[in-house]
């Protein structure tokens, strides 16, 4: 009978980060501080791609996968371990992927034509361009693997990615999501759904939230071994001690009621980490400023927790909710809480519903780092969490 070697542990030695909220951590923690302006689509103005892509890169390659690249290239810029090509992994999310180039090259074939059409098309818009993109420029031959559970898929491939070397299936990983949909098909669909803000505020658990304003983004984690990082004195932002996936099967977009899928999640992440609910010091949730996806998040960590027992924060009342790419970024966030020893505010909040029993962080709050779960939800009722540690 073959013999398992135990799990293994897992630390952060790389963070990448385009967000609308700043790109690079120094201007993303600052980002995180600053009332935003009010728009319901916070696209990224000041991307430049060419820091990362050659002209004809750019051209064959679709925004989202552009900004896996560049977040990548960041997460590594620090230092490389000498890494066996065969256990380096990718582990990257998306919602919805090349879905500008798809729209685009729709318009292509209504204009002008089949024959018009790029050769690139099908390379650009699969969701797997992003993963399959980040390997090849680094040569990676282990594992390379997309997750596309909507807005649950970052937080999901975070953990996938952490599975890799807990398992001994990897050294080294680069583990986040990306995502970059805002064209007219997704934000007229997002609009009929009433899923968007009408007043261009995003105010996770206030009294008068309204909706989510879209936006994208790219966050990557480089994960590894932590005895192979301490050994080659690399700067460890933090560790993952445990992840957890569920579905609510209640609804296709809608939460279950009083958010028992999201709470059951939480357990498992906490039992997964050997953690109690009284010693997570902190929940960076998922908080995307929509009634029915707050409330349920709000009764699940009450649920966990207990009313008002850990500080709660949402970073999308300055990010947006970059979908796919959201759970990375939140997690980008937490462990730069670590650094700082401080929890940013819930920016665009200025009342929590009474109804909500839960302390959500208004301003930015001194903080002795502890354990933390970052949790993300997603269409189909995909419920992801992860724990992060000092």
């Amino acid at each position: 009978m073959k013999a398992y070697p135990p799990p293994r542990r897992v630390v952060v030695t790389g963070i990448g980060v385009v967000s609308p909220a700043g790109i690079g951590l120094d201007a993303f923690w600052k980002g995180l501080q600053t009332e935003p302006q009010r728009r319901r689509v916070r696209t990224i103005d000041d991307f430049d791609a060419g820091q990362w892509l050659s002209s004809k890169e750019q051209r064959h390659h679709d925004r989202f996968t552009h900004f896996a690249i560049a977040a990548s290239e960041m997460a590594i810029a620090g230092g490389l371990p000498d890494v066996d090509p065969d256990r380096a992994g990718v582990s990257l999310g998306t919602g919805i992927g090349g879905i500008n180039t798809f729209e685009v090259q729709c318009g292509v074939l209504g204009e002008r034509g089949p024959g018009r059409i790029s050769p690139f098309t099908i390379p650009m818009v699969m969701p797997n361009a992003g993963a399959a993109s980040v390997s090849l420029r680094l040569g990676w031959r282990g594992p390379c693997e997309t997750i596309t559970t909507a807005c649950a898929a970052g937080t999901h491939s975070v953990g996938a990615g952490a599975r890799m070397i807990f398992d001994g299936r990897c050294d080294v990983v680069l583990a986040g999501g990306a995502e970059a949909s805002i064209n007219g098909v997704t934000v007229g669909a997002f609009t009929k759904m009433t899923a968007l803000s009408e007043t261009g505020l995003s105010r996770p658990f206030d009294i008068g939230r309204d909706g989510f304003c879209l936006s994208e983004g790219a966050g990557v984690l480089l994960l590894e071994e932590r005895e192979q990082a301490l050994a080659r004195g690399a700067h460890v932002y933090g560790e993952i001690v445990g992840t957890a996936s569920t579905c609510d099967a209640h609804h296709i977009t809608a939460p279950s009621p009083g958010g028992v899928g999201a709470a059951a999640c939480m357990r498992r992440a906490l039992d997964d980490a050997g953690l109690t609910p009284a010693e997570v010091r902190h929940v960076n949730a998922h908080g995307t400023s929509t009634p029915l996806n707050d409330q349920a998040e709000a009764q699940a960590v009450a649920a966990v927790f207990g009313p008002g027992a850990v500080p709660l924060t949402s970073i999308k009342g300055v990010t947006g909710h970059g979908l796919g790419a959201a759970g990375a970024l939140e997690a980008v966030a937490v462990l730069l809480s670590f650094h700082h020893r401080e929890l940013p505010p819930t920016m665009g909040t200025t009342e929590v519903d009474p109804a909500l029993e839960v302390d959500v962080v208004l301003a930015p709050r001194p903080w002795e780092p502890g354990p933390t779960v970052s949790n993300s939800f997603g269409f189909g009722g995909h419920n992801g969490s992860i724990v992060l540690a000092p």
